[in-house]
């Protein structure tokens, strides 16, 4: 009897292929199948004349293929029109897309799943996209699964026909105009939607087989995409807990017997593939709730990410060291880049997350792992300022959850790799990241109350401290109904967490505040207290105290002045006024130096000893304001003598006896004398404070205090304004008259400067930059530099010879060579070199001299230091070993000095007559961008040099490109 109903399916599929004569005759036919199985609508029974004979159930994986093929590729084509004109075309799409009345029938969810493989093998038409997209919203994931294993075929066959199941359906329609419901986004949503609905079903009756079923089809989402691990995505990208997290996190606060969790836990656990398990939690991570601050410490933030980790353990269990997703999820913790959030959510997870008692099994491991990639010297020296702060912030929150006396905490304390590792940071060039070296460092020694003193103005160290204070697992989950947003945003951090807060949660919790990062308060003590600094100050004023004290005499000149600093010796009985002579010496240096700067020779007779008296200074007597006064004296000797005491002060820069403290005075006070003296008109870039009135303008030349930190960040300012400078369309492209414009500028204003007005005395000349820059700024600095080298490396030379521990290195801490005053000597020279662009020496001397010395510095070993360095995984060849500050200030100085030969004369001279030194600055500089962007570590390239390597080695090699472009053709290499 099958075989007779076999025959006469296939006589109905001869005769579509056949031509048909009549519209009966075809709706006759495509009648006779569909109401064989049941899915003829009620409306069409009246065409189905001759209805198949038989009584066994059909096979519809077999038979309806080739019927839905014949109507693809035969009927559709031929009377769709006549079918859409008589209102008849659902009767065809019955045969992919059954309607609503049929839908539960398993029939209906075996037509659908031949549809789908028949659709996507023929030659895909209008018709075939248009039930593609029908398909695609009636009958859902979910539907299909029960299609899938309702049937009574073997539990195997089952199995294939559900993994056979065609998931990419809108990518087989090409480059065709997409329906909406096949667009990328919109169609692997739904189907997000479709199997969480499908995973819930399940869960209800679970079964190894069902959770087999849902691997599988996560495997297949995992390989298209759909679990981006970015939470920045375009809505064109699709995204599976983007559409699904919200009514997951209802479903798992309704799931009272945790049968819907752990359907989830067995099947992310089930997962056959290691990185589908890692891809998944990393989508999960990214798409967890973002708090308004990493650092937040409200009672709303701590709620927030206690429920997050309370996720994270309803879909992967319990954190256990020795479970199967243990290294997986560790692999996603560990390599890849989060925030402190991310870093809170993890710990309160390990902790246990409010399910149980403190899961300190859990704990222990991940700090091991995360103090093993904390103390590593790769992630010091290279990882980046944000990747930093993330693993401090989880090591120090692991730490947070452990009472002080722990063995855990005491064994982490004492180990040698965290010891070392604690030196490493401190003696990093960023400051962000030396402050995780000295916040690991307070947390080993529990004195975060003189940490906090000593972070003062440093938000992220001060948050992260009060964050540690209290431990976020000992919150209520936030579920955004029941606690108020803060209000009070402005309260400082430290207000919040109060010594009461604190009281109480360790009342409720039983939660000691003594173990987390807050300091011991400090008993009692019985001494009177100590005088408050008004107190002090009447008493200073109190003559009858000061009885016998003989007053220091203000000087009036500047031998005076320099008897004062540079020979300090008192009489016997009168030592005690030696940091009087000191402290009023600089309190008047400066005003008595720039009163003297008007008035005869005195000033150029007695530069030389001030500047040697001066630079020498120490703060032995921890004087108020002595780092400022000492700079801005030495700053005015600068600008008001600059023949002299530049001379002098470059010499003083290469002496072996200074500091680098002593030495960053140096090199601020040639800048800022600079600064003073370049004519107004040619620092609308390099020095906008000028155009302010005068105290506003001493303001911001002395703002921030910190030598280092004002150097560099003028340095930045000029770099970024060289790469984004573009030409001007009219007078820039004449440069040669633009330059003899700009000179006849600076000699016409004789004729305004001597007509005063009547009752003023005319102002006595002052010396402009461009006059002596080349002369005594910038062309002795790079002499003396060079003369300086050579002789480091004839010392070196000479005890190459011995042991290592008597070997004489030129590069040790707090010399010139050093890379922290390298890379600030090189950050000076390029500020002198910007400010002195109009000079006439520029472009024949200066220029050249200032880029020999950039490539030089860049590419060539400057002490066996540091190429005999095997240790370092930075950059290979010529600029092996290099730190990443060395080659930024060197590209930097390049950039400025490409930037102005382009703006003065278009880069002719240089390009024509320094063409080697030209040629070779490109190939250096495109030689690190490529290694760059292969990924190349460079030794110190984290934290502040993470963007400005790379941007000033794009820089440099576009500006080559600019002025090779133009001279190509009159370029003679000479190499």
């Amino acid at each position: 009897m099958e075989d007779d109903t076999l025959a006469q399916i296939k006589s109905v599929i001869d005769s579509l292929q056949s031509p048909i004569a009549d519209h009966q005759i075809l709706l006759s036919l495509l009648c006779r199948p569909l109401d064989y199985i049941g899915l003829l609508p009620p409306q069409c029974r009246q065409f189905n004349l001759e209805p198949l004979q038989g009584s066994r159930v059909l096979d519809i994986a077999k038979t309806f293929p080739p019927l839905q093929r014949v109507l693809i590729e035969h009927v559709l084509p031929t009377w769709s029109t006549v079918l859409v004109d008589e209102g008849h075309l659902p009767l065809v799409d019955q045969y992919f897309c059954p309607d609503t009345f049929s839908f539960a029938l398993s029939a209906a969810g075996d037509v659908v799943l031949c549809a789908y493989s028949t659709l996507l093998s023929s030659v895909l038409t209008e018709e075939s996209i248009r039930l593609l997209a029908k398909l695609s919203t009636q009958y859902p994931i979910d539907r299909l699964h029960t299609a899938a294993f309702a049937s009574n075929d073997l539990s195997a066959r089952k199995s294939v026909r559900w993994d056979d199941f065609p998931l990419k359906a809108a990518n087989a329609v090409g480059t065709r105009d997409l329906p909406p419901e096949l667009e990328l986004a919109t169609y692997f949503n739904g189907f997000s939607s479709g199997t969480e609905r499908l995973i819930f079903t399940l869960s209800r009756s679970p079964s190894q087989d069902r959770i087999t079923s849902v691997t599988q089809l996560l495997m297949k989402l995992v390989n298209v995409g759909v679990f981006p691990s970015s939470s920045f995505l375009p809505q064109s990208q699709p995204s599976f807990f983007r559409s699904t997290l919200a009514t997951i996190r209802v479903k798992f606060r309704q799931d009272d017997d945790h049968s819907y969790s752990k359907f989830w836990t067995n099947t992310l656990i089930s997962l056959p593939s290691t990185v589908a398990q890692q891809t998944i939690f990393a989508s999960l991570c990214s798409s967890l709730a973002q708090l308004p601050s990493n650092l937040g410490v409200t009672a709303q933030d701590r709620g927030v990410v206690v429920q997050e980790s309370l996720l994270l353990h309803a879909m992967f269990g319990t954190l256990q060291p020795k479970s199967d997703v243990w290294n997986e999820v560790l692999g996603v913790m560990l390599s890849r880049d989060w925030k402190e959030s991310h870093a809170r959510i993890f710990v309160s997870w390990a902790a246990g997350a409010k399910t149980g008692p403190m899961n300190s099994e859990a704990l222990q491991a991940l700090l091991s792992r995360t103090l093993e990639m904390w103390c590593a010297p790769e992630h010091v020296k290279h990882s980046l300022l944000s990747r930093h702060y993330y693993v401090t912030s989880l090591l120090l929150l692991i730490v947070s959850y452990f009472p002080g006396q722990s063995e855990c905490v005491v064994s982490t304390a004492l180990s040698p790799s965290f010891v070392t590792a604690i030196g490493q940071y401190i003696s990093h060039l960023d400051n962000n990241i030396r402050r995780c070296g000295m916040l690991a460092a307070e947390a080993r020694t529990w004195i975060s109350e003189i940490g906090m003193e000593k972070a003062d103005g440093k938000p992220w160290a001060r948050d992260l401290r009060a964050l540690c204070s209290a431990r976020d697992v000992d919150f209520d989950p936030y579920t955004g109904d029941e606690l108020e947003p803060a209000t009070e945003e402005s309260t400082p951090t430290e207000e919040i967490i109060t010594a009461g807060v604190l009281d109480e949660a360790s009342v409720a919790t039983g939660y000691d505040s003594d173990d987390s990062l807050t300091g011991y308060a400090s008993p009692t003590s019985s001494r009177s207290a100590s005088p408050t600094p008004s107190e002090l100050d009447e008493m200073e004023k109190d003559p009858t105290l000061r009885v016998g004290v003989k007053k220091i005499p203000r000087p009036v000149y500047l031998a005076q002045l320099g008897e004062m600093v540079r020979n300090a010796r008192v009489k016997p009985g009168e030592e005690s006024q030696e940091a009087d002579k000191i402290e009023m010496a600089l309190n008047v240096a400066e005003e008595l130096i720039r009163k003297k700067s008007d008035y005869g020779t005195e000033l150029e007779e007695n530069a030389a000893n001030l500047v040697y008296g001066f630079t020498s200074l120490n703060d032995n007597f921890e004087l108020d304001c002595f780092e400022n006064n000492r700079q801005r004296t030495v700053n005015a000797l600068v600008a008001c003598c600059p023949r002299v005491s530049a001379a002098c002060i470059i010499e003083e820069f290469f002496s072996n006896q200074y500091s680098t403290e002593q030495r960053f005075v140096i090199l601020n006070a040639l800048v800022f004398g600079a600064r003073e003296l370049a004519p107004l008109n040619n620092q609308r870039t390099a020095f906008p404070s000028k155009t302010l009135p005068p105290a506003l303008h001493q303001k911001y030349l002395t703002a921030d205090g910190q030598a280092n930190g004002t150097v560099q960040g003028l340095l930045e300012g000029v770099t970024r304004a060289a790469i984004d400078r573009g030409k001007e369309a009219t007078a820039d492209k004449v440069p040669e008259f633009v330059r003899e414009r700009q000179l006849r500028i600076r000699i016409s204003p004789k004729v305004a400067e001597s007509s005063s007005l009547p009752g003023q005395t005319s102002q006595p000349h002052r010396t402009a930059f461009i006059d002596v820059a080349a002369e005594y700024f910038i062309m002795p600095f790079i002499n003396r530099f060079w003369a300086f080298l050579r002789d480091e490396q004839t010392r070196e030379e000479r005890t190459a010879h011995r042991d290592a521990l008597y070997r004489y290195h030129g590069a040790g801490t707090g010399l010139v060579l050093n890379p922290v005053v390298l890379s600030q000597f090189m950050g000076s020279l390029a500020l002198l070199v910007h400010a002195a662009q109009n000079a006439p020496q520029w472009l024949s001397i200066i220029a050249p001299g200032a880029l020999e010395l950039a490539v030089a510095l860049g590419t060539r070993p400057i002490s066996r230091a540091v190429s005999d360095d095997t240790g370092s995984t930075g950059l290979t060849g010529e600029a092996r070993g290099k730190e990443a500050s060395v080659l930024t200030a060197a590209l930097e100085l390049s950039l400025i000095v490409l930037d102005g030969c382009l703006e003065l004369d278009g880069g002719r001279s240089l390009g024509l007559e320094h063409t080697a030194l030209l040629l070779g600055a490109g190939e250096w500089a495109g030689k690190i961008f490529e290694l760059l962007e292969k990924g190349t570590l460079v030794e110190g390239g984290g934290g502040v040099h993470e963007v400005r390597l790379r941007r000033a080695a794009a820089g440099v090699l576009l500006k080559v490109d600019e002025l090779t472009s133009k001279w190509r053709r009159s370029m003679v290499d000479v190499r």
